[in-house]
């Protein structure tokens, strides 16, 4: 009984860290956005400490139902690309000799310590009209001149995609790594065609890593503030660039704040309901 009860106490300290943190950086901050977002705005960029919904009912405008509409389904197109992209090649970077998968991790964690206005004008250069790819693909006889992609939406999700894509992989590799090699070998030796054993064998017993990795880059993408700034068009700015605009340019901070909460709400909705459909059973038991 005397030894065990240092051990419930460190136990207890050791969840008291990351408590405290949460605390401190996400539960107090988001308590006073929380407050802030029913505070009324003055003219001047001030604003007063009273209860008020009318920001939250300035959010029933075309143009927020556009751009939360925009950043949901961009959100979620790049993470279905992400993971459509990132999962093969994870399975394959899995069954490379061990130094082989040493340097692509070590390349795609380099990825990750480019800052997203390195990777938002890099790729602004690469498809443009003058020093861009499309140069190249007149000198091949695949283009009569040179085109200009970007800004726009296609310019956009490349940008997204390359940022989400290193997250993607490193969430897939650890359970692609646990996986038991002698599943694709016994449904091989079933009679089962490679596709079929990577469809059904190895997707659908890595359904829970699958879903985790697209809630991740869907949660990820959500907040990205550069990249559809300098990528995209005015049509293509995502939600975060509209909440900062309220913020910081228009001094409005009581309604930027309601339209956080407001999207905060929403996208954890979505991933709660993602969570939930990945940990069904196919035949609909839970």
């Amino acid at each position: 009984m005397i030894a065990e009860r240092p051990q419930g106490a460190l136990a207890r300290l050791t969840l008291l860290y990351p408590a405290a943190v949460l605390l401190v950086f996400f539960v107090i901050p988001f308590g006073i956005m929380l407050a802030v977002s029913f505070f009324r705005r003055e003219p001047g960029g001030f604003y007063l400490v009273e209860f008020s919904l009318a920001n939250y009912g300035n959010l029933f405008t075309a143009l927020f139902g556009r751009v939360l509409a925009f950043s949901l389904l961009i959100s979620a197109f790049c993470a279905l690309l992400c993971v459509a992209a990132g999962f093969p090649f994870t399975y394959l970077l899995t069954r490379m000799p061990r130094r082989r998968q040493v340097v692509w991790l070590v390349i795609l964690v380099s990825v990750l310590s480019l800052s997203a206005v390195i990777v938002a004008f890099a790729w602004s250069i690469m498809l443009s009209q003058t020093a861009g790819v499309s140069n190249l693909f007149v000198r091949l006889g695949l283009l009569d001149r040179p085109q200009s992609w970007s800004p726009g939406f296609w310019a956009l999700t490349c940008g997204m995609c390359y940022v989400a894509f290193p997250y993607t992989v490193l969430v897939l590799y650890p359970p692609l790594a646990r996986l038991d090699p002698h599943l694709p070998e016994a449904a091989r030796t079933l009679g089962a065609s490679p596709l079929v054993t990577f469809f059904t064998v190895i997707v659908g017993s890595l359904r829970s890593a699958i879903v985790a990795a697209l809630v991740m880059v869907f949660a990820f993408n959500l907040g990205t503030y550069l990249i559809p700034q300098i990528l995209g068009k005015p049509q293509h700015w995502t939600l975060s660039v509209l909440i900062t605009d309220e913020a910081i340019y228009r001094s409005n901070l009581p309604l930027a704040a309601a339209m956080a909460v407001f999207f905060m709400g929403v996208s954890l909705a979505l991933v709660g309901m993602a969570m939930l459909g990945g940990r069904r059973r196919p035949g609909g038991a839970a």
